[in-house]
């Protein structure tokens, strides 16, 4: 079975809350977080609440990026996130994709600029 690149199947919302996970995550496969550190690594315009993020988990875990336990530190709400497979080589991943939209944009514009040499060539042989 071949293995998709996983920020390729998520959403903008769920890449942020990924990147940030990953972010808080500083290389660990097991550490505690809380909705408030998620929260406060997302840009303000995104439009994200407790209940949004937490949803948003739910789905990275679904997909496999990370597990998920609810739990409570000092009384506050607290996750137990365990990082899977695909959570882990998220920024690999993520910067494969970059690597292959640079590499289509390149020869795109490549392509553009051998068609407009050969449209001036052609012109100039005819005229």
């Amino acid at each position: 079975m071949g293995v998709t690149m996983p920020s390729d199947r998520l959403s903008r919302r769920e890449n942020a809350v990924m990147n940030a996970v990953f972010t808080l995550a500083q290389g660990k496969e097991r550490f505690l977080v809380s909705p408030y550190e998620i929260l406060a690594m997302l840009p303000p315009k995104g439009g994200y609440d407790e209940e949004r993020v937490e949803r948003i988990l739910r789905s990275l875990e679904l997909d496999g990026y990370l597990e998920i336990v609810p739990t409570e530190r000092k009384g506050e709400k607290t996750y137990v996130v365990c990082m899977r497979e695909a959570g882990l080589a998220f920024r690999r991943s993520d910067a494969q994709r970059r690597r292959k939209l640079f590499f289509k944009l390149a020869v795109t514009v490549a392509c553009g600029l051998l068609s407009a040499a050969v449209g001036i060539l052609l012109k100039a042989i005819l005229s």
